[in-house]
């Protein structure tokens, strides 16, 4: 079907993508009502621009992922030469392609930073993808180890390790539970860390205590025999930036020595600068044996993803003949020229240096500024990751309503339609800008935020 198109015409193309189109994680009788999606036509720096000619300071990255900022020619540039030359080969058969190779070793040499032993890496093409690998490799391992018992992942509630059925399961979340039958057999979920809203007013440390503790009297209840691994996001991104106690990682660390079990850490949000160093796990001073990493990796510029593994498990998976694993996009050579020069820019420009100096230590600063509005509970950051939590009553966590969901959404549409594009999740706006981001943006975004929770005021008070 031949469908001419202008792509300067926002009427047609609203209508074609009521027509055929199904955005991601949307509810299409909603957009139907509204006439249909956004069309984003172009972006430049931290800003986008809509097919009506508005423009928003992105305060989300595109979806937590354009650590280097939109219209970077030198990434176009990337892709047209590797397309060019190979603009596409796989990585079964006993094959391999020069950015593929270079791209891991690149990788390999961010996380040793971190944990020596991890120097090796496994493409994919998604943050699920990646996590997909993850579960596979991991029970495969313990397989070889002659421990086949070892099934088990421990999660956390409100967790996100993406949309495929495995990584959905390894997620903590109800709502994406309910749909498709999840979660899988073996995934047990236990405590979130989330100081605001499960241990509002308790010690910090403390609080990491009883999170840990859950943990444990769940390998206990389980087995230990039976607990292949623990999975956690450094910082919970989608879960509403849960930011931890200091004290929580090197806790869990330890919990997992004890026990023998794998600790994995979800890199897809925290990694490539998110918290001020090449990944989140090194801000917090530990050393995962797996890790999964997307998102930044390329800036979201083209598809990519991969997974972290230490020396350790990759001479057991020798012994093992072939890992029956992979997919038709692992290792793509133009993504990872992207991811290549991406890398680069990020070296280059000292954004890792400047996010843990500069812009991170600044965000936090600005977003002191909203302490004392009457709809905030608490204003956090770490690196370049914010949120705002909503309340019912300043001092305090009452949610509009008694509950939690009512008062988010309110806030996140007047954002945008004042000119900020932020997320609402439940009860809290979360922001993740590009680590490019200027301190007169960052001012923009809290003073966009505080106007908007005013105009907010009086409709949620209504509720």
């Amino acid at each position: 079907m031949n469908i001419p198109l202008k792509n300067n015409d926002s009427a047609e193309l609203k209508a074609l993508d009521l027509a055929h189109h199904l955005p991601a994680q949307a509810d299409y009788a909603l957009l139907e009502q509204l006439g249909g999606s956004r069309i984003i036509t172009h972006a430049e720096g931290c800003v986008i621009t809509d097919i009506d000619g508005k423009s928003l300071l992105d305060g989300m990255a595109g979806l937590w992922c354009v650590n280097v900022g939109y219209g970077r020619s030198e990434l176009a540039e990337a892709a047209y030469k590797q397309m060019l030359e190979l603009p596409y080969y796989n990585t079964f058969f006993k094959t391999a392609t020069a950015p593929a190779v270079r791209l891991a070793a690149k990788i390999a040499e961010k996380m040793v930073l971190g944990n020596p032993d991890l120097k090796h890496v496994f493409f994919n093409s998604s943050g699920s993808e990646a996590n997909d690998t993850v579960f596979r490799l991991v029970r495969h391992y313990w397989t070889l180890e002659g421990e086949p018992e070892r099934q088990v992942f421990i999660s956390r509630r409100n967790a996100y390790h993406g949309s495929t059925v495995a990584g959905a399961s390894l997620g903590g979340m109800t709502f994406m539970h309910a749909q498709g039958g999840l979660p899988i057999p073996g995934i047990e979920h236990v405590r979130q860390p989330y100081l605001f809203g499960e241990g509002f007013g308790q010690d910090p440390d403390a609080f990491a205590d009883a999170c840990v503790q859950d943990i444990e009297d769940r390998i206990l209840s389980v087995g230990p025999d039976k607990v292949a691994a623990f999975i956690g996001e450094p910082v919970q991104g989608a879960g509403g930036v849960v930011i931890p106690p200091e004290s929580y990682w090197p806790k869990v660390e330890a919990l997992c020595r004890k026990y023998g079990i794998l600790l994995i850490c979800d890199e897809v949000i925290c990694g490539f600068g998110r918290l001020g160093q090449w990944f989140g796990h090194q801000h917090y001073g530990v050393k995962p044996d797996v890790i999964a990493m997307a998102k930044g990796l390329s800036s979201g510029y083209l598809p990519i993803s991969a997974v972290g593994v230490s020396s350790q498990i990759v001479e057991v998976l020798k012994t093992g003949g072939d890992f029956v694993h992979g997919y038709t996009y692992s290792g793509h050579p133009a993504a990872c020229a992207v991811a290549l020069a991406n890398i680069g820019i990020i070296e280059r420009e000292g954004l890792i240096e400047r996010t843990r100096e500069v812009t991170g230590p600044y965000l936090a600063q600005a977003l002191k500024r909203l302490d004392g509005h009457p709809l905030v509970g608490e204003a956090r950051s770490i690196g370049l990751l914010g949120a705002v939590e909503i309340v019912a009553e300043m001092g305090t966590n009452t949610r509009f309503k008694g509950a939690e969901g009512h008062a988010g959404p309110v806030v996140r549409d007047i954002c945008i339609k004042n000119g900020l594009m932020v997320r609402g999740i439940r009860d809290t706006i979360v922001m993740c800008p590009p680590l490019i981001i200027t301190e007169g943006e960052i001012d923009r975004i809290v003073e966009i935020l505080e106007a908007s929770l005013t105009e907010a005021e009086p409709v949620l008070r209504a509720l």
